[in-house]
């Protein structure tokens, strides 16, 4: 990136010292544990705070959860883009649910050394869930059209999908019975990896 992260971090958000502390620390814990659990390919690890920390952040341009709202990250793998999204809004809880129990040890771990305390595991496929939440969140889980059908029964009423994604998506949006708004994130976040990166809400 050709600004750091700090600046970037400074320009588009409010952030404590601690959080930016947190987030900044992140890329540590996750070499630490990927040399041991392989969550993220090495290629993504030398882009680690672009293409994990900032594009989980690229949810919070354009949704502030309230304070105690519980959110779903579903097929969280090692923890985005819910645990940057934790650290940014600590007084909402993330409950970061796979299917993948190792994945889920390590965005547990993380979060325990970073001290977030809004953080919970969920080791389960999403269609086993009971609870219902205030949002679900994703990034690039599956398609458009797979996802909802897989975790529509999570929505609270009146809830709504924070969902991350690239390239051209429109034609399977035409498959979901919602309401829709794609928005882009390479205007706030001026890197090529952000060209095709888009935060799609989806809300009844």
């Amino acid at each position: 990136m050709s600004e750091s992260l700090e600046h970037i971090l400074d320009t588009h958000f409010t952030l404590s010292t601690a959080q930016k502390e947190a987030l900044l620390g992140t890329k540590a814990l996750y070499e630490h544990w990927n040399a041991q659990i392989n969550v993220i390919s090495r290629k993504d690890m030398e882009h680690f705070y672009e293409h994990h920390v900032l594009h989980s952040l690229g949810i919070a341009l354009f949704y502030k959860p309230e304070a105690g709202q519980t959110l779903i990250d579903v097929g969280t793998g090692g923890g985005f883009p819910g645990i940057p999204l934790a650290i940014l809004f600590p007084d909402t809880e993330f409950v970061l649910n796979d299917s993948i129990g190792k994945k889920l040890k390590v965005a547990a771990e993380v979060a325990a050394a970073l001290g977030i305390k809004n953080v919970r595991t969920l080791h389960a496929r999403s269609e086993d869930i009971h609870e219902k939440f205030d949002a679900v969140l994703g990034r690039a889980v599956k398609n458009i059209p797979e996802f909802h059908g897989f975790t529509r029964h999570l929505l609270k009423p009146g809830a709504a999908y924070w969902y991350l994604k690239g390239g051209d998506f429109a034609e399977e949006l035409v498959q979901v019975p919602m309401h829709s708004k794609v928005m882009e994130l390479f205007p706030h976040f001026k890197t090529e990896f952000f060209e095709t990166k888009k935060v799609v809400h989806m809300w009844p």
